[in-house]
């Protein structure tokens, strides 16, 4: 799916789309800084019905909300510098626990995820606009 974000309210419409189409416990997000990760998961947390308030986890590593759904666990991997740091947070324990993990920059773990499924999306930030496209 492609998408383009043009106002703040486009992140809805797009949150209700991957919302129905997620099939794995896994998205990947990618996009450089600022171009919307945790703003997506915000209104994504808001469209599986979650009451907790969504916050980037920067410095947490990983944030845990309730859906009724499920546990959903908002990792960014941003400050982790290789897998061994990834493993110490123990992802793996989380990945077997949860109805959905978020990860933010990925890339230091996504040779890892090799032989599984998960979703990935791409944010372009362009300027006046972001393209998203979501597999």
């Amino acid at each position: 799916m492609q998408f383009t974000i043009h106002h703040m309210d486009d992140w809805q419409h797009i949150a209700e789309k991957v919302a129905s189409a997620l099939e794995q416990n896994i998205l990947l997000l990618k996009g450089n800084l600022g171009a919307g990760k945790t703003t997506f998961t915000q209104f994504l947390l808001k469209k599986l019905e979650s009451a907790d308030e969504v916050s980037s986890p920067t410095y947490s590593i990983v944030n845990e909300y309730n859906t009724p759904q499920g546990k959903v666990y908002h990792f960014d991997l941003y400050r982790l510098k290789n897998i061994d740091e990834v493993y110490d947070i123990g992802i793996e324990e989380y990945l077997d626990n949860a109805f959905l993990c978020i990860i933010e920059w990925p890339e230091v773990y996504e040779e890892e995820l090799y032989g599984l499924k998960y979703h990935k999306m791409s944010i372009n930030n362009t300027g006046e606009q972001r393209e998203i496209s979501f597999d």
